[in-house]
């Protein structure tokens, strides 16, 4: 992992560095950087040390900008079992992303728990690399996440399989933990999917919700995606997300589409 980070803290203000940069406009985030961000706030509000976040929601209040963001979390609905916890994600004093969470008590496997469902194809070693340069232009896609496509499918029109795997350090020094690496992965379904070409459509996704059956394993997390356009300027990207080991859970975007 390399070592410059896609955010750097200041104190409680996050500085966000080219590496989170986004596709759509050079002076705002892709959605996978703030995200995880918030997530790791989220994991860090307190009481919450023997909690597990089973599912988090994403509201994009608008684009993210390439500047000084500060986030914070709080506990709405507080529990030995199951908690509520909200966050937003300010820049220059106005919410720009809104999240909510509900975390579970971690326990031991129950007796009636289903097998892991394992990902039939291409694990990380044999897919195939990303199409995107690592070196010159800095991006979420380029140079803050390593990109593999699995199964034949590649960044073209319609479903894909891909890899992915954080780069460099979400914040600072710090490893990443299971659930900043979800979600930072999880925003790509759309991309990696997509019907529409990008010099003539905006597709950009409104919200994000991650649901989750187990905590990830390992660095690498793997998208199989599929987007569909409605006939009202609307469209949805839906993800079945898998680590090495098999499924563990599942994503959903709804996108606002229009013709440039």
């Amino acid at each position: 992992m390399k070592s410059e980070p896609i955010f750097v803290m200041d104190g409680a203000i996050a500085m966000p560095s080219g590496h989170a940069r986004g596709p759509w406009d050079p002076r705002s985030l892709h959605g996978g950087a703030p995200g995880a961000l918030l997530a790791r706030e989220i994991e860090r509000a307190q009481p919450g040390a023997e909690m597990a976040v089973v599912r988090l929601t994403f509201d994009f209040l608008g684009a993210v900008p390439l500047a000084a963001l500060e986030a914070r979390a709080w506990v709405v609905r507080p529990g030995r079992r199951m908690q509520v916890v909200d966050a937003e994600l300010r820049a220059q004093g106005k919410v720009v992303l809104r999240a909510s969470a509900v975390r579970l008590r971690r326990a031991p496997q129950s007796a009636g728990a289903t097998a892991v469902t394992p990902f039939a194809g291409d694990g990380p070693q044999t897919a195939c690399p990303s199409p995107f340069p690592i070196d010159g232009e800095l991006g979420f896609h380029r140079t803050g996440m390593e990109l593999l496509f699995a199964n034949g499918t590649t960044y073209g029109f319609g479903p894909a399989q891909t890899w992915f795997r954080l780069a460099r350090p979400l914040v600072d020094a710090e490893p990443p933990t299971p659930l900043q690496r979800v979600v930072a992965a999880a925003d790509f379904g759309n991309g990696v999917s997509r019907v529409l070409d990008f010099d003539t459509h905006l597709f950009v996704n409104t919200d994000l919700t991650v649901h989750l059956e187990r905590e990830a394993v390992g660095e690498w997390i793997m998208l199989d995606a599929a987007t569909t356009i409605g006939p009202s300027g609307a469209g949805l990207a839906t993800s079945t997300v898998f680590d090495t080991r098999g499924r563990i859970g599942i994503a959903a975007q709804s996108l606002f589409v229009e013709a440039r």
